[in-house]
């Protein structure tokens, strides 16, 4: 099962299909197959598993990532398949939370005879894939937060100024981040000051871009910015007009879009998990909403040495209004560091 969870993330942009691995062992134990999901329209990891696997399947045990699908969308139900080749047991990590399947896969193999196990390695099933398991259960996006601050806790200096906080190999890593994001989501006042491109840079990637989303309030957008051409998400909180991309209206929830309309009607899009690199008053805004899942603080090795511009906009006026996080990992990136932390519900 550790193989498999290995071999989902090989690709990992299926949203808002799921990623899935698999591993198919033959009657005597031996791997005869290996594969993975790689997005809608393409086989699912059982099958392109057993394709490898070929006769060598038949009489064997099929470990995946997540229960088997029962129902017919752009490819046959992968139950079918493994019915067919003729596997003796199955071994699935988790439940799929999706409508359309949800214990069912798991009835009809029973049914036809196929020895079913689900629950092994259930909570680091769900960490491969943490966006889909949110949709499928609540209909919001997987949101990830992303800041960069000097030592002292400043994202930009008074006059705004914020390049660069952090050094090359940051950035790089960031951009690492970027790259198994549906989107990466930034305010209508970055897009005015920064005409920023919210794509991956990295050297040698070739893989998908994330779809770049701009949060805009009551204030006109610029009319020739880079983004337009990239096809962006506008998300507005009334009618207005872009020069390119799609425009979602959404309920206005003080000077934003409703955070909460706007996550879902993201999420509807197929926008699953969304990198949110917006100003302060956007973080905020989307931090007091509840839409956050997790974040990435990237603390340069510099010391503003005064009073800079916080990572979340408005006061902070009493200790008990902190929210408490639980952190992940604490890296060192060239001259410095990234703390992860998931947010506590």
């Amino acid at each position: 099962m550790l193989r498999a969870f290995e071999l989902a993330l090989e690709w990992p942009h299926t949203h808002p299909n799921p990623r899935v691995g698999s591993v198919v062992v033959d009657a005597s134990g031996g791997v005869v197959g290996e594969g993975w999901h790689r997005g809608p329209g393409t086989a699912h990891a059982e099958v392109d598993a057993m394709s490898r696997a070929g006769e060598a399947a038949r009489g064997g045990t099929v470990y995946v990532t997540l229960e088997p699908c029962s129902h017919q969308g752009r490819t046959p139900p992968c139950t079918d398949a493994l019915i067919e080749a003729g596997v003796v047991r199955v071994v699935a990590a988790t439940l799929d939370p999706d409508s359309n399947v949800s214990g069912r896969g798991v009835e009809k193999l029973r049914a036809a005879g196929v020895e079913v196990e689900v629950g092994m390695l259930q909570q680091e099933a769900r960490r491969v894939d943490p966006a889909y398991f949110r949709h499928r259960e609540t209909g919001m996006p997987f949101v990830t937060l992303k800041w960069a601050m000097t030592l002292d806790g400043s994202v930009a200096a008074a006059d705004g100024t914020s390049q660069w906080i952090t050094g090359k190999e940051a950035r790089t890593d960031a951009h690492r981040t970027r790259s198994i994001v549906d989107a990466v989501v930034v305010g209508a006042g970055t897009l005015r000051d920064d005409d920023p491109l919210l794509d991956v840079r990295l050297e040698g990637y070739d893989g998908p871009q994330p779809r770049p989303v701009i949060v805009a309030g009551s204030t006109p957008l610029p009319a020739h910015a880079r983004i337009w051409d990239r096809d962006p998400v506008v998300v507005s909180a009334g009618p207005r007009e872009i020069p390119s991309g799609v425009l979602l209206e959404v309920s206005r929830n003080g000077d934003y879009p409703d955070p909460v309309a706007a996550c879902r009607s993201l999420a509807d899009l197929g926008l699953l998990h969304l990198l949110l690199e917006g100003g302060p008053g956007l973080t905020r805004a989307w931090w007091d909403a509840g839409v956050v899942n997790n974040g990435m603080v990237y603390i340069g090795a510099r010391v503003g040495g005064g009073t800079g511009t916080a990572p979340l906009a408005g006061s902070f006026p009493t200790i008990t209004a902190a929210s408490d996080v639980e952190f992940g990992e604490v890296r060192s990136v060239g001259h410095d560091v990234v703390i992860s932390f998931e947010k506590k519900i």
